[in-house]
């Protein structure tokens, strides 16, 4: 291959070689093919330099800003209906286009991997996750995203993009994760210029497992959501003082509002007693105010509450007062982060470049999280064996104060309010088979590129469209190669035609879902899926206890079938009336299960019996053991 490489080390000079590589480093050469223009003579009298043009942005290129929160159902924003202050997202949505028909994957990581690639989880290695608990020696599994599914900050970097990550990165293998690295699989070796945050699934607040590009640092007791912004803002401040005008991205990724919901209390304060009437009155309200808005159908009803949840009127005042007060902490989360992503976007519009930036937001990686249990968490682990429900309501009630503040190191509200701020969804986060776990609000904001302010968009999309969209917007191809390593196909699809016409036809026709047994298939607006049991609630209820569960067959899974074009929500079950559309798309399944590395199946038995990545150094450590990996607070690899 003749690029400038080999046109100054035909003598074999390795301080040539060097100074190349420096050289293409310092010009932002994409490392593919580049041919050698000048002349070589046998002195520097006869011979010709050639350098290379800089490789820049297309010409008005947008600096790119995503955005993407850490379960969040449907219905908890003000954005899309919810009964949480969103004030920055309303703003960005009525300025903007609110898409209610986004997909993601019903759980973090494979949301993680798919939006970066544009490509299935499955296809890039993350069915699962990159922890050594959760992922499995398979190609599909293995949670090792590899160098020919490259990042969009690959593709912007060697496009003329500085690039910049901030917050949870989260597909980061944890045998990788330590100041020793290796480094490919760090946010900096795929593709981001700088990186400020944590490599995990989850992590204190207040004193987050923090890393800066490739070491682990120390935090200095500030809320995560304040440390991340006020680095995201220095970047471009810096980035632009040394080439104004040059175009960034930023990946915005906060660990909010996963578990552990940890705020302060001014932030809690303007919710005290606003959710005093209840999670069934909750979903009520924001059905009515979803219908406002214009965010789902007019004749649109909610779902039976799930069996596993109490009514609210049927609770004892103590029960009432513990979950009232998890749902304000919650709320008052949500809005601080909020406030935080306002931040960055007010430092924007102060600096002149709002207008030419293309913001996407996702409000939520996931459906609303059911990881709290029917009673919350405070301190209770995510694998706790051992204890009955009441054990842990008591637990949680003397303990009532720790709600919100640092001593709550895996703080998450009770399933009842999963289920609320999933109006109009039924289920939830893990739920692959139900939109409750994979339907969550996107907003886009472009001044420069959206003329239909405050527009609804009702077109299918999902996660991996993200990418191929935004390249469409900018005007870059994707490549054929990335740093000469040859690209496999973009699996999602551009929807940049509904930003001027609201009944584009959406151009993702096929999509499958898969989280630990739970499964889906969408096609065409048909959707077939499967609830997979035992489900992860029985598995875990059963550590601990003589009381099994039966072992997992995915042959008796119960498949059911939905119009989705008529029955947005999923209550009106086809299954036996088009036996015939049920058997098509759940062979579909299985193809595109063999296409995207899906095979073999694997679910929370295989998980918590520790039949997966049973290896090495963690060969005999139990589920809770693994977990604490997982999760570390800040100071562990300092």
């Amino acid at each position: 291959m003749k690029n400038l490489k080999n046109s100054i080390s035909i003598k074999g000079s390795k301080k040539g070689l060097l100074i190349t590589a420096v050289l293409i480093a310092q010009l932002g050469i994409a490392q593919d093919k580049q041919e050698f223009k000048g002349t070589i003579g046998k002195t520097l009298a006869d011979s010709k330099e050639y350098w290379p043009d800089p490789i820049t942005a297309p010409k008005g290129a947008p600096n790119i800003v995503w955005i993407l929160l850490d379960d969040v159902g449907f219905g908890a924003s003000s954005a899309f209906g919810g009964l949480i202050n969103t004030p920055t997202f309303d703003n960005l949505a009525n300025n903007g286009l609110r898409y209610t028909n986004f997909h993601t994957t019903a759980i973090c990581a494979p949301t993680r991997a798919a939006l970066l690639t544009g490509r299935n989880s499955g296809r890039v290695h993350v069915s699962g996750f990159s922890h050594t608990i959760l992922s499995a020696g398979f190609p599909g599994w293995d949670g090792r995203i590899p160098s020919d599914k490259g990042t969009i900050a690959e593709i912007l970097r060697d496009n003329g993009y500085n690039t910049f990550a901030v917050g949870k990165y989260g597909v980061t293998p944890d045998e990788d994760a330590t100041d020793a690295g290796p480094f490919d699989r760090w946010p900096t070796g795929k593709g981001f210029d700088h990186f400020y945050g944590f490599l995990g699934s989850q992590t204190d607040q207040y004193n987050p497992d923090l890393v800066e590009d490739q070491v682990h640092i120390k935090p200095d007791g500030r809320h995560l959501n304040e440390l991340i912004t006020d680095k995201a803002i220095s970047y471009i401040q810096k980035q632009q003082k040394a080439a104004p005008g040059k175009p960034f991205f930023l990946y915005y990724a906060p660990g909010a509002v996963h578990a552990p919901h940890q705020v302060a209390e001014k932030w809690v304060e303007p919710y005290k007693g606003k959710f005093d009437e209840g999670w069934d009155v909750y979903r009520e309200k924001v059905l009515a105010n979803q219908k406002k808005l214009g965010v789902i159908p007019q004749n649109a009803v909610l779902p039976e509450r799930n069996a596993l949840i109490t009514e609210w009127k049927k609770l004892s005042p103590d029960q009432k007062k513990v979950y009232a007060r998890f749902m304000e902490v919650y709320a008052g989360f949500l809005t601080y982060t909020d406030y935080e992503i306002g931040r960055v976007v007010d430092y924007l519009k102060q600096s002149g470049q709002l207008d030419n930036t293309l913001i996407f937001v996702a409000i939520g990686d996931n459906g609303a999280s059911k990881e709290g249990t029917l009673q919350g968490t405070i301190n209770q682990s995510l694998f706790a064996q051992g204890k009955t429900d009441e054990e842990n309501f008591q637990s949680n009630l003397n303990n009532i104060g720790e709600i919100g503040t640092a001593k709550g190191l895996n703080t998450n509200y009770p399933l009842g309010w999963a289920q609320a701020t999933n109006a109009p969804f039924k289920n939830w986060k893990q739920d692959a088979q139900s939109e409750g776990g994979t339907r969550n609000p996107l907003i886009v904001f472009y001044p420069n590129g959206i003329k239909d302010k405050g527009g609804i968009r009702n077109q299918y999309s999902h996660v991996t469209d993200i990418l191929p969209t935004t390249l469409d917007i900018v005007g870059i191809k994707a490549p054929e190669y990335i740093r000469n390593i040859k690209q496999d196909i973009i699996q999602g699809s551009t929807f940049k035609a509904s930003l001027d016409n609201p009944k584009a036809e959406s151009l993702h026709k096929v999509q499958y879902y898969y989280i630990f047994g739970n499964r889906a298939i969408y096609k065409d607006g048909w959707k077939a899926s499967a609830a997979h049991l035992p489900d992860s609630f029985a598995v875990k209820k059963s550590l601990g206890s003589n009381e099994k569960p039966a072992p997992s067959n995915f042959d008796t899974d119960v498949w059911e079938l939905y119009n989705l074009n008529e029955d947005f929500n999923e209550r009106n079950n086809l299954a036996k009336k088009y036996p015939e559309k049920l058997a098509e798309l759940q062979k579909l399944f299985d193809e595109q299960a063999k296409e995207n590395n899906l095979y073999p199946l694997i679910d929370w038995q295989d998980v918590y019996n520790r039949r997966i990545h049973n290896t090495g150094a963690d060969k005999g450590k139990t589920i809770s053991d693994l977990i604490k990996q997982a999760t570390k607070p800040g100071g562990t690899n300092n």
